[in-house]
């Protein structure tokens, strides 16, 4: 079974609003073992809303529309549906009557336009909506030969996810053949994503059954793996063989196998090993802390460290020797390794990380451009320092740098 959701309205197609329903009806649809083929975002307009209906019962089994179930001009969804289906609009007086007795025991007016809330398609089985005053509408009909499914759900979302749950969850798990979804994340960093597809291609194209798509983005690459099938055993059986393979060529670029993030995985590898980190940073800002700190019980390992954008702070908090910044300057391999080993002691940690660099878009040299780093990993027996060059704007060569530094962190505990 494949399903698409039709979000319903204008502001969507402005920079200000989004469409957020769509992920939560996919995850509930997903738990059914319904993909989710389709997602549109279409405006008020009649003619539109007609257009995107019919499409979608033309393509899909499913169709779940969201919003547009209001009482104002602009809500139209029911009108819409009504016209693609051929079939008639009637108004409910009981849900009419509903609508009035929700308006008294708030002493609100209702307003005639509420009304048409209570039109109700022909055939089609009210949703009760107990936090809002659009009901929604569910529909088991046939269009040209095939038997469909449609779903009406408001927009607001404290009005549609308890209605999704309690009134359409059941009601699909009564008509829909049993069928389970498996999914797998992997996580792999700082390899490209044409690198890491060039290397797993032809491991995923081997698994026709399974879906694989690959989503990069600074310096992490994603890997989503699902599968539907009958029983769920046998589809967590073939994502979890692609997942074993995948795992297999990316190696040490591999960090996640179960979706976990960098920084996650970097305090299990601190935790598992007895170890604490601290860190120095200068031109990512305290980003490192910030995402090793964003992870709770982070504080059993990741003791802390300072942000030390002057070349004063370099020395008075990670005891950087004046005579290394005036030799080498702030951002050189040495500063980065006097940081790292500095902040160690400073803080009596395991391992110490020094991060230094031009995040721009000024100061710059033709010696030393925008974009250039220094991140080091300092265990108190050996340094290890690298070089990066990084493009793009101050908030990607930091976000770049951060992740690098984490890497390194990890590849070190490794």
């Amino acid at each position: 079974m494949n399903a698409e959701i039709i979000a319903v309205g204008s502001e969507m197609l402005t920079p200000w609003r989004q469409d957020t329903n769509s992920l939560y009806v996919t995850e509930r649809l997903n738990q059914l073992g319904v993909a989710v083929n389709f997602k549109t975002v279409v405006g008020d307009k009649p003619k539109h809303l007609v257009d995107a209906v019919r499409i979608a019962l033309q393509r899909v089994d499913i169709v779940v529309t969201i919003g547009g179930l209001g009482p104002t001009e602009d809500d139209l969804t029911r009108e819409a549906v009504a016209e693609a289906l051929k079939a008639s609009l009637k108004r409910n007086h009981e849900l009419i009557a509903q609508l009035y007795a929700r308006a008294a025991t708030r002493r609100m007016t209702l307003t005639r336009n509420n009304e048409k809330q209570a039109d109700v398609i022909e055939g089609a089985v009210v949703l009760e909506n107990p936090n809002g005053s659009a009901p929604g509408q569910w529909l088991d009909t046939v269009y040209g030969e095939h038997r469909k499914l449609m779903l009406m759900l408001p927009g607001p979302p404290s009005e549609l996810k308890p209605m999704m749950d309690e009134q359409c969850m059941p009601r699909l798990r009564k008509v829909l053949p049993k069928r389970y979804i498996a999914t797998r994340v992997l996580k792999a960093a700082l390899i490209g994503e044409s690198v890491c597809d060039a290397r797993i291609a032809p491991l995923y194209k081997e698994f026709t059954d399974v879906e694989t798509t690959i989503l990069a983005h600074l310096g992490d690459i994603q890997v989503n793996l699902m599968c539907a099938k009958p029983a769920l055993d046998l589809a967590r059986a073939r994502v979890d063989s692609l997942a074993s393979k995948i795992e297999e060529e990316l190696d040490d670029f591999l960090y996640s196998s179960q979706g976990e993030t960098l920084e996650q995985i970097v305090l299990y590898y601190l935790e598992m090993k007895g170890a604490t980190l601290s860190a120095a940073e200068s031109c990512t800002g305290g980003l490192i802390s910030e995402r090793l700190t964003s992870i709770s019980g982070s504080s059993r390992s990741f003791v802390g460290g300072a942000v030390v954008y002057s070349n004063e702070l370099k020395s008075e908090f990670a005891d950087v020797p004046p005579s290394v910044l005036e030799r080498h300057g702030a951002v050189s391999k040495e500063t980065a390794s006097a940081l790292a080993e500095g902040i160690r002691e400073r803080c009596d940690t395991t391992l110490g990380v020094g991060v230094t660099g031009i995040a721009g878009p000024t100061g710059g040299t033709p010696e030393k451009p925008v974009g250039l780093v220094y991140i080091s990993v300092s265990d108190g027996k050996q340094t290890d320092v690298v070089e990066r060059r990084f493009s793009g704007d101050r908030a990607r060569i930091r976000a770049y740098a951060a992740q690098t530094a984490l890497d390194l962190v990890r590849r070190k505990l490794m």
